[in-house]
């Protein structure tokens, strides 16, 4: 296998991870803007907080990784600001995503970025970040599904297999 395909083969498989987790996202959010403001401010025991809360902290914090692996600094949302709309959260999860569909091929195994670690600055592997946009995402993704089967309502089914069969031409 030559080096061009080689290349093109990792590319083709971040950009499929960050595309499918960008439609995850889009399609839980889609959900969920149609709840009402009980609804959204409902949460469970052992999740992150109520739906509007996870949803907004899903969104700055995609905001967040995307912004430090293109830039090498924190994202700082002004202190004070009020909460994101719906609306707002779903335009910037939809930016952040298709942010990181640009950026995750260009990372390189060797490009890193310093961060604020338990008040300690460390050096981490860019890929590292990477791998926590997902993982964040899909965790707290789970977390919202829950919350919306609590209340009766069929979460959307976006699992990869979901993605695959909808995207396989």
């Amino acid at each position: 296998m030559t080096n061009n395909s080689q290349t093109r083969n990792e590319y083709e498989t971040i950009d499929t991870l960050f595309r499918r987790n960008l439609w995850a996202n889009m399609c839980l959010f889609a959900v969920c803007a149609g709840l009402s403001d009980e609804q959204s401010n409902s949460s469970i025991t052992g999740t992150y907080g109520s739906i509007r809360d996870t949803l907004q902290h899903i969104t700055i914090a995609e905001h967040s990784y995307l912004h430090r692996i293109t830039t090498g600094r924190p994202f700082r949302r002004p202190e004070g600001a009020p909460p994101l709309t719906m609306a707002e959260m779903q335009d910037s999860i939809r930016l952040s995503g298709e942010g990181f569909i640009v950026a995750a091929p260009q990372i390189q195994a060797r490009d890193s970025v310093e961060i604020d670690w338990d008040g300690m600055l460390r050096i981490v592997p860019s890929a590292i970040i990477l791998t926590q946009a997902i993982n964040h995402a899909t965790e707290h993704r789970v977390q919202i599904m829950a919350m919306l089967m609590q209340l009766g309502i069929e979460p959307p089914d976006i699992d990869s297999w979901s993605y695959f069969a909808k995207h396989d031409k």
